[in-house]
């Protein structure tokens, strides 16, 4: 976890996972390097919202895996699932319900979170029953954000097909993904007025 810049109530906060997500940033924004996978991101941002000063929202940009063909670009996620938990055994057992999906404010696809690297068509055509988009972090940082009360805006870029291809396909499209993320984030400043 990297924070670069000091949160305050009248900023947003830009979440990003890795450095590589992150390169092209230029913004006077606080930023949070969170690290892979769910775990990561829940802690980096319940750490830093713990301190007691909470920004203004948070922006979450990163790259994600398309589960559906011809599915491409920058995309405003309106819902995002866990697809690694077993939601509907654990409310069974329970009869209380833990890790519902989390509706944001976005008004695009829904991206399914989970701490595996979707590369195998199998998982992938059984994630696109219920989802669009595969990270490893989004969820995360939406359920840590919930617990403070901070509104998340949620923002990725498609780098892969989350499939065979998708370790090396991931790799190759991320500088690139970085500047397009960097690109609708100083748009985005310039025309909500967030500075």
């Amino acid at each position: 976890m990297t924070l670069t810049g000091t949160v305050t109530p009248d900023r947003p906060l830009i979440v990003v996972a890795l450095p590589e997500e992150a390169a092209h940033l230029d913004t006077t924004h606080p930023v949070l390097l969170t690290g892979v996978g769910k775990v990561c991101a829940a802690l980096a941002v319940s750490r830093v919202l713990a301190a007691g000063v909470l920004p203004s929202e948070i922006v979450n940009l990163g790259t994600a895996g398309a589960l559906r063909p011809g599915l491409a670009g920058i995309h405003e996620i309106s819902r995002v699932v866990q697809h690694d938990f077993d939601a509907v055994t654990i409310e069974a057992l329970t009869g209380r319900a833990f890790g519902s999906p989390l509706e944001l404010s976005g008004a695009g696809p829904v991206l399914a979170t989970g701490d595996v690297f979707v590369s195998d068509p199998v998982l992938r055509a059984a994630l696109a029953e219920q989802a669009d988009l595969v990270d490893m972090e989004g969820y995360a940082v939406a359920a840590a954000a919930a617990a403070y009360g901070v509104p998340v805006r949620m923002v990725k870029q498609v780098s892969d097909e989350a499939d065979g291809a998708a370790v090396t396909g991931w790799a190759e499209s991320v500088d690139q993904c970085a500047r397009l993320l960097a690109g609708w984030l100083r748009d985005w400043q310039d025309t909500a007025g967030v500075r």
